[in-house]
């Protein structure tokens, strides 16, 4: 077995106080997003997306962060890939976020709903051209003997929609989540770290530090 113990840094990039905290967790979670894309070209976006199957069994992954809001938190997927079987089966979900360099994270988690058809088209529609096919000539999470089945279905595609006009697939779309519990962390020296956690309650939002 590979030890790993001493793989260790120290968090010393920033401090949270609850006197700075919104009322609103979203204009922090917005706030904490534009800084992560003005130093980090790539991958700000990506979040760390799990589900649970009806049997209680969580699979993650990588997802890229399309849309946030009032309206919620929003990415896109094939519908009939395991994590669109499993919201099917367990329409809640979680969220992360992690920022090295500002050494932030941050955890949300509530119900999910698919969005609106219009929507979807309307995003699909402004993908890269390579993406499109890709999407359509998937079926996502589905097994495949090997990789030239995919080039050659890409292949047919593009034969028959010669103008790249593929249109999006019937099983493709977009997913909202509706935040329950947002939570901050801000990595601190001496792993000493704050942490706030914000609970949707009738009448907005409670907020309460937590232990690190």
């Amino acid at each position: 077995m590979s030890d790993h113990s001493d793989e260790r840094r120290e968090y010393a990039a920033g401090v949270l106080r609850r006197a700075d905290l919104p009322g609103d967790p979203l204009h922090l979670f917005g706030a904490w997003l534009d800084e992560a894309l003005r130093v980090e070209s790539t991958d700000a976006t990506a979040m760390a997306l799990a589900t649970a199957s009806a049997q209680g069994e969580p699979s993650v992954r990588i997802v890229l962060l399309k849309e946030h809001g009032p309206d919620g938190f929003v990415w896109y997927t094939d519908y009939g890939s395991q994590k669109g079987l499993e919201l099917e089966e367990n329409p809640r979900a979680s969220l992360a976020f992690y920022w090295r360099e500002f050494s932030r994270q941050v955890r949300i988690s509530g119900s999910v709903t698919r969005i609106d058809a219009d929507e979807s088209h309307a995003y699909f529609a402004s993908r890269p051209e390579e993406s499109r096919f890709s999407a359509a000539a998937s079926d996502q999470s589905q097994p495949i003997i090997d990789r030239s089945m995919l080039e050659a279905r890409v292949a047919e595609l593009r034969a028959r929609h010669p103008s790249g006009d593929v249109p999006m697939p019937d099983g493709w779309g977009g997913y909202r989540l509706i935040a329950q519990r947002i939570e901050f962390w801000q990595g601190r020296e001496g792993r000493l770290h704050d942490r706030f956690r914000y609970e949707r309650t009738a009448s907005g939002w409670d907020v309460q530090r937590l232990q690190p």
